[in-house]
């Protein structure tokens, strides 16, 4: 499968160093080879904690290839926030939507699949699989 046509993952953090960290966590357990485009969107513009409509669109615009977007998010408030955005139409790029998922757990699981070429519902699937990992 063509680099474009991979799913791209957002990851949505009230911090900016988690969603890159979660990123770079992510990306590094997706293996070698082929890796799904994987773009952190996490505080705000000034490097504050919180959310940011403008941050969030620039990083789907930046993993758009066509394929769909899969956006997962930490916590209230950056739910809201994608939602919002959703809703309005025209700040993300078409097949962008919000998964259901544990965000470090998700996210590997995520960017594993859009990796290995799954397409979007496919990707949310494995996603919102993550919440049925057991640690003890």
């Amino acid at each position: 499968m063509h680099d474009d046509k991979l799913v791209g993952i957002v990851l949505v953090s009230h911090s900016g160093p988690v969603a890159e960290s979660v990123a770079a966590l992510a990306t590094g357990l997706a293996g070698g080879g082929t890796t799904a485009p994987v773009a952190a969107a996490g505080g705000t513009e000034d490097g504050g904690l919180g959310t940011s409509s403008e941050l969030i669109a620039a990083a789907a615009a930046k993993v758009d290839g066509g394929a769909g977007i899969a956006i997962l998010t930490d916590l209230g408030s950056a739910v809201l926030t994608v939602k919002a955005l959703i809703a309005e139409g025209d700040e993300l790029p078409e097949g962008a939507r919000l998964v259901d998922a544990p965000f470090v757990e998700g996210a590997v699981a995520a960017v594993v699949a859009a990796s290995a070429g799954a397409d979007i519902a496919a990707v949310e699937a494995a996603a919102v699989e993550a919440y049925s990992y057991r640690k003890v």
